[in-house]
């Protein structure tokens, strides 16, 4: 069976594309496509192009205009004639089967998506046999409804089983559907395993949780590459693998942490994304159970990113819809080191705007919003970690009196 998604990190060049439509514009376009540009370099491409187009929306054949697309293609023709040649074409959204074929056999060069190209760095990062399952898993929940174009080179094989003695198509079944219908059984076949297999993960992994005795559980989340990492590898004092890199952690890791006289357990979680699939979410179950089982919800935000609000809302939704909306959650702004603000002139009277604003306004701003419920620092210079510690000392103290009243673990201070 042919493969179509990356498995290893290659260096290739890549094209990008993306739609400017009446629900997305121009500057959430570009914002998008530096996130794409951020993806396929962590996947190990180089961008040396994008295209974007004004459209009311995605054409259901080519996903950009006949125009555009021509366009990329005398592009990429341009390249490989000055010996540069173009690898694949990144599109910012989810392709279908159709506009996949129809695109690629227009630019004659390999297609992704956002999906395919998230589902390649998720193969990459994945360390364990649970993240490896999960992603395998969620590689064929994709390749399902795009077999068909995998066999496009054997459509016009075929013999005369129809009744116009082999030149109808009534009748007529070629070898290329032959052998997608085999590939559909076998890739079923191989899901209902792996659903198998995640079953059991899922028990012993409810075993494992059982048996963490009574401890109060704190799970950071957030965007993709905010520092949680980081801040886990602080509070913890252990080496959880940390890189300026989308989806660095895969894996759930789980630690003990002590904070004056009070134990709990700190996970740290896989990063959350824009337009990331429902079938990526469905299948990361288990890795995401931690949210679902965690007492305190801790939303680690890069506060230095121009669009860390969206970011919000995306995380906030992504746990809404795992079923877990409803927990105590507090807000870290991280890398407050690296915020900058553009300063209005004096003469300019018009309204300040989000990017106008210094840090300390910022800061006021969402402390009167979350009444007090978020803390501002930086991870990497270790700035205000101990006001940190603190806020979540007090929180976890109050959790845990609250569902452990005969007090288990939590011992007096010394000096009291």
């Amino acid at each position: 069976m042919k493969e179509f998604i990356i498995s290893e990190v290659k260096s290739e060049t890549a094209v990008l594309v993306g739609l400017i439509t009446p629900t997305q514009d121009e500057r959430k376009t570009k914002e998008y496509l530096d996130e794409l540009e951020f993806l396929a370099h962590t996947a190990g491409a180089e961008v040396v192009k994008r295209f974007t187009q004004k459209v009311s929306g995605p054409s259901s054949i080519t996903y950009v205009g006949t125009g555009k697309l021509e366009e990329i293609r005398a592009y990429i023709q341009a390249e490989e004639e000055a010996e540069r040649e173009v690898g694949m074409v990144i599109f910012d959204d989810e392709l279908s089967a159709k506009q996949i074929r129809n695109i690629e056999g227009e630019l004659k060069v390999k297609i992704l998506d956002r999906t395919s190209l998230i589902l390649d760095i998720f193969a990459m990062r994945a360390q364990t046999a649970d993240a490896k399952t999960q992603v395998e898993l969620a590689q064929y929940k994709y390749m399902l409804p795009r077999l068909q174009r995998l066999w496009t080179h054997l459509e016009r094989q075929g013999g005369g089983s129809g009744a116009g003695g082999g030149k109808g198509m009534v009748g007529l079944r070629g070898p290329g559907e032959t052998q997608l219908e085999m590939d559909r059984r076998i890739i079923l076949s191989r899901m209902t395993l792996l659903k198998e297999r995640l079953a059991e993960i899922d028990k012993q992994k409810a075993t494992q949780r059982k048996n963490r005795g009574r401890l109060i559980r704190v799970a950071l989340v957030g965007y993709t590459n905010v520092g949680k990492s980081t801040l886990m590898n602080l509070l913890s004092k252990s080496e959880v693998f940390a890189e300026n890199k989308l989806f660095a952690t895969l894996d759930t890791t789980v630690r003990k942490v002590v904070i004056e006289n009070l134990p709990f357990l700190l996970s740290d979680t896989v990063g959350f994304i824009r337009k990331l699939p429902t079938d990526l979410v469905e299948s990361f179950k288990s890795t995401l159970d931690e949210v679902r089982e965690a007492d305190l919800l801790v939303h680690v935000v890069d506060i230095s990113h121009p669009d860390f609000e969206e970011q919000i809302q995306v995380v906030e939704k992504t746990i809404a819809d795992l079923g877990a909306g409803g927990k105590p959650m507090m807000i870290v702004f991280n890398k407050i080191d690296a915020y900058t603000y553009v300063q209005k002139d004096e003469d300019d009277l018009t309204p300040k705007t989000k990017e106008n604003l210094t840090l300390d306004e910022l800061m006021h701003t969402w402390m009167a919003r979350l009444n007090d419920n978020c803390i501002f620092i930086s991870a990497k210079e270790k700035t205000n970690l101990e006001e940190l510690k603190d806020v979540v000392y007090k929180k976890v103290r109050e959790l845990h009196v609250q569902k452990y009243p005969y007090n288990d673990f939590l011992y007096p201070k010394y000096e009291e």
